[in-house]
């Protein structure tokens, strides 16, 4: 054998012998590998559980036997696994996405309600110290003192004087008799005077000085505020006509809008505290004098009237004031924080904690409402768990998926919450007795990508007037059945008029 044919013997050989080796430590390498993969994909199956069946989400009634691509429209079908399906009146969230949502849970506590209540109000004026004054007989206007509305006025300060024909001919009679020295007709001269209308200090001041007094000064009968004055000097005046009126300070109200959801408890005669940012430090007190009889539509409020008594003056209608209600205590109620509560107009809500991570939707009866604490009369008990925070996040999940509401008493009294319509636009591409099929854009409210499907109908009168190529706007419902059209309507000129023009262009 040749030296060449030696070495290419040698050669083949160490080459078999690489690669041989080279196999066993890929296969070596290779086979832990695989050993490993095994229990961990099973053990991810079976940390989720075990698969039922598969689903498309937009045809949840449809099953499927095997993962794929749902045949409906392009996506993958959705496990459904077993510990999913273990009670259907309740959300389960896995407790990582809680903490993402920022959930937070407050517990159901029984104690004693707040016994106060923070409120606003502002002062107003007494209605009921208010001092018009009228003229009692014709006559002109002489004069008319420097006195203008809002001016702040003493009792007894001159308004006017006027000039009264028919006082000063009644003083000159009764002056005529007076000579005369009979007495009774001088009882009726005086007698005339009074029917004439003037005042009883005049007439006493005539007859002490047996002058006529042919002017008479109109003065201010309280002190307060001069709320309108309706004399001009030259002015004529009639029987009765109203020259001044005049509302006092003596006292003044402090009006107190309280929310009507807080309003139990009061009463009158309870005692206020009221500071007022004009009067820093100052605590004024007094006691509701009424709860008005009508409430203010507009802000839900009720009115309360508080007396304050005001000798100095300083009390002046229009500030304001930060007022304090002290109401008597209720012993042993159940209370919620406030924010826990989802009311919804006809009922109210809470979002109850169960154990491994599931929401139930129980209704609630309300108590009084105060510093932050709902008081439950009817629905909770203590030491349960209420969702305070992303508890509108729960209430939406559950209204989706059509969760029953625990109700108040009996089970038979549970009510189904509504579940939300979709809204997208779309073409009508056909019309059968199937239902409708539509090239539709995005359900944004769905999550669900724009695409060419078929949708049942909640009543065949709903396509009545429609044909082949309108442009749609529709309302879906999802339930057991799928999406189901339960509203369609055409576009407006508008918006059909921008379609066109966006298909136009290139």
């Amino acid at each position: 054998m040749s030296v060449t044919t030696i070495k290419g013997v040698l050669l083949t050989s160490l080459l078999m012998a690489v690669a041989a080796a080279g196999g066993y430590g890929i296969a070596h390498i290779s086979m832990p590998s695989t050993l490993q993969a095994g229990p961990s994909a099973e053990a991810a199956m079976a940390a989720k559980g075990q698969v039922l069946y598969w689903y498309d989400p937009m045809v949840p009634q449809q099953k499927f036997d095997k993962p794929g691509k749902s045949p409906f429209m392009d996506m993958q079908l959705v496990p459904r696994y077993a510990d999913e399906g273990g009670d259907s009146a309740a959300v389960s969230i896995d407790p990582s996405i809680s903490q993402n949502l920022g959930m937070r849970l407050a517990l159901v506590t029984r104690g004693a309600a707040a016994s106060s209540l923070e409120v606003v109000g502002s002062l107003a004026f007494n209605s009921r110290e208010v001092a018009v004054v009228q003229t009692r007989s014709g006559g002109f206007v002489e004069r008319v003192y420097a006195r203008a509305a809002e001016d702040v006025l003493e009792a007894g300060a001159p308004l006017a004087d006027l000039l009264v024909p028919a006082w000063v001919s009644a003083q000159e009679d009764y002056l005529a008799l007076r000579s005369a020295g009979d007495p009774g007709l001088l009882s009726a001269a005086r007698q005339r005077m009074r029917l004439a209308g003037m005042p009883a200090a005049l007439i006493s001041q005539f007859e002490r000085s047996g002058q006529v007094q042919t002017l008479w000064t109109v003065t201010s009968p309280i002190s307060g505020v001069l709320q309108q004055l309706e004399v001009r000097e030259g002015m004529t005046l009639a029987v009765g006509q109203t020259l001044a009126t005049i509302n006092g300070l003596r006292t003044v109200w402090l009006e107190v809008a309280v929310p009507e959801a807080e309003a139990a408890g009061l009463s009158q005669g309870q005692q206020v505290e009221a500071r007022l940012p004009a009067f820093p430090g100052e605590v004024l007190s007094g006691r509701i004098a009424a709860i008005l009889p009508q409430a203010n539509l507009d802000s839900r409020t009720l009115r309360l009237r508080v007396e304050l008594a005001n000798p100095e003056g300083r009390l002046r209608p229009g500030l304001t004031a930060q007022v304090r209600l002290t109401r008597p205590a209720e012993r042993d109620v159940v209370l919620v924080p406030s924010e826990a509560v989802i009311r919804s107009g006809r009922r109210a809500l809470v979002m109850l904690a169960e154990s491994e991570g599931r929401y139930r939707p129980v209704e609630v009866r309300l108590g009084a409402e105060a510093e932050g604490k709902t008081e439950v009369l009817e629905g909770l008990t203590e030491g349960q768990q209420v969702v305070a925070s992303g508890q509108f996040l729960l209430d939406s999940e559950a209204s989706l998926r059509g969760i029953a509401v625990q109700g108040l008493g009996q089970a038979a009294a549970e009510v189904k919450l509504e579940t939300a319509l979709h809204e997208a636009e779309g073409q009508i591409d056909g019309i059968n007795e199937e239902g409708v099929m539509l090239s539709h854009g995005p359900f944004k409210t769905l999550g669900m990508p724009g695409m060419s499907m078929r949708f049942p109908l909640a009543s065949p009168t709903l396509v009545e007037g429609f044909k082949v190529g309108d442009k749609v706007k529709v309302g879906v419902r999802a339930d057991d059945n799928g999406l189901l059209i339960e509203r369609i309507e055409h576009l407006a000129p508008l918006q059909k008029q921008q379609d066109g023009q966006q298909q136009v262009q290139p």
